[in-house]
């Protein structure tokens, strides 16, 4: 959070302003294992009184351009002579102060999912008096502290000494800042400082900070805290483009021995014309076939049977295919017989596998999905293979099943299988950027394909009695949405009532919820 108050103190320098009014952390920058990050800050115009609101955002050093950025703190800038501090003259440590054991505090840091190197472990000596905590902050040799207004190593682990004031300690958590207010920096250049802390509330500190001499050096009149712990914090990484997987058809070689080593057999007069030259056994169900091993002959490799243009209303379609699919499934795991063989599912258009192409067999989709489930609860027994109405994909079949693949697309002879692939950014909707509020938008109605975040100034109007201003963390979307979008509930808009998030305002009459808070509910609409 301190390289946030840099980044603010530096933007003000730019426009003019000296003071941060409120600056709130929403979001924690993690720095990626590997590479960088780009920071964007933007300042907005200035306001009447002078104040001008400002935004942090980040992404990825190799970002492409439409990749959206992560807001991870908005505030206020202020203008104002700050109040003088005078120097600290008075004895250091304080008379009267107890000395307090750092031994174990960083150990225990890293514990609860604060690991710091040894640039930011400058915390070496602290007091508590009462309700107030004095440290010592030192950089180590070698730091460079010019450039920063105070460098955010050093104010740091000033914070560091907060978890001395005993406010929400909890084994295992830690406490971080959330929100600052009424931040001044006095002097630039420290190398060390002399630090006090006062508890101001049950989740608040104010702090001040002088250097080793005395003179001072920044001044924090209101921190509020929030204690987390270490899953709190592992969550907060930015995996999420990482994490992401989607369904990709990926081409697979094909096996250098053409045909299954084995014999086939058909239960369907119409697996021949996708079977081009293969010689197999024919059976008219699968009792013929049990019956016929049964009594010794041997058992085949592979039985095809075709679902290929289920014709007719796509419902009743669907419905057909289904049942007799299912009986199929049913009857052919009854027979033990056949519990060496494997039966093939061949398909035309059940599958799309590429931006071009649709679902042409509504039906033979849904023969897919009930496959799909009978293939996890019975490994090996099942194959599905969707084709296309060319010949070299009829003469391709044979060689499909030497891949071993429970699932396969053949598409002008070439053999392609599901992969689970990383999830590209072609579809995430970008953020605006330098906008502190917006909102989920349907342009055009009837289609889902011109979805677009979109500028919300209203919701950074001035708040109205008994109303409470949410930086939204999570929101929901639910069929009432799908609804909106395709433009059948006329007269309504606005995408997505559900939400969770914190508290940042209040309006007067609010008694309940202060900033820092976090909720949950229906929300009229997105901050």
């Amino acid at each position: 959070g301190t390289a946030f108050v840099e980044l603010a103190i530096r933007a003000g320098d730019e426009v003019g302003c000296d003071r941060i009014d409120e600056l709130t952390l929403e979001t924690p920058l993690v720095l990626p294992d590997n590479g960088g990050v780009q920071i964007h800050v933007s300042v907005g115009s200035p306001e009447p009184s002078g104040e001008r609101s400002l935004t942090v955002y980040s992404r990825t050093e190799d970002a492409p351009a439409d990749q959206p950025w992560t807001r991870h703190a908005a505030g206020v800038l202020g203008t104002g002579t700050p109040s003088a501090l005078a120097p600290g003259d008075s004895p250091w440590p304080p008379a009267g102060a107890t000395r307090v054991d750092l031994d174990g505090l960083y150990q225990g840091l890293d514990e609860a999912g604060l690991r710091y190197g040894p640039l930011f472990q400058g915390l070496t000596a602290a007091w508590r008096q009462n309700d107030s905590v004095f440290a010592e902050i030192r950089l180590p040799e070698g730091a460079d502290a010019t450039g920063f207004g105070v460098h955010p190593a050093l104010l740091d682990a000033a914070l560091h000494a907060m978890s001395l004031t005993g406010i929400g300690y909890e084994p295992g958590r830690v406490l971080l800042p959330f929100a600052w207010g009424g931040v001044y920096l006095h002097g630039t250049g420290a190398r060390a400082l002399r630090v006090r802390i006062d508890r101001t509330g049950s989740d608040s500190v104010s702090l001040t900070a002088t250097d080793d001499s005395g003179r001072p050096v920044i001044s924090i009149g209101s921190l509020v805290l929030r204690a987390v712990s270490a899953d709190q914090l592992r969550a907060s990484r930015p995996v999420a483009g990482e994490s992401l997987y989607q369904l990709d058809w990926t081409p697979v070689p094909v096996p250098e021995a053409v045909g299954i080593q084995g014999s086939w057999a058909f239960l369907d007069s119409r697996a021949e014309s996708v079977c081009a030259g293969l010689v197999a056994d024919r059976f008219p169900d699968v009792n013929a076939l049990a019956q016929a091993v049964s009594s010794g002959a041997p058992a085949p490799d592979a039985v095809i049977v075709p679902f290929l243009d289920e014709r007719g209303d796509a419902v009743a379609a669907v419905r057909a295919a289904t049942g007799r699919a299912l009986l199929l499934l049913q009857k052919w795991l009854a027979e033990d017989a056949l519990g060496s063989s494997r039966l093939v599912i061949v398909t035309r258009g059940a599958v799309a596998i590429g931006e071009h192409e649709d679902v042409q067999d509504l039906a033979a989709a849904a023969v897919w999905g009930l496959v799909r489930s009978a293939q996890s609860e019975n490994p090996g027994r099942f194959v599905l293979v969707d084709i296309d109405d060319v010949e070299p994909s009829h003469a391709a079949l044979s060689a499909a099943l030497d891949t071993n693949e429970p699932q396969l697309a053949l598409r002008a002879g070439e053999m392609n299988a599901p992969r689970l692939a990383r999830t590209g950014d072609g579809g995430t909707l970008t953020i605006p950027a330098g906008e502190s509020a917006w909102r989920l938008d349907a342009p055009t109605k009837g289609t889902f394909e011109d979805l677009a975040l979109v500028p919300n100034p209203e919701a950074n109007e001035p708040l109205e009695p008994g109303q409470v201003r949410i930086s939204v963390r999570a929101t929901g979307l639910n069929f009432r949405d799908v609804i909106l979008t395709l433009g059948m509930l006329p007269g309504q808009d606005g995408l997505g009532s559900e939400g969770a998030g914190v508290v940042v305002e209040v309006g007067s009459g609010v008694v309940d919820l202060c900033p820092g808070d976090r909720v949950m509910g229906l929300f009229a609409g997105f901050v």
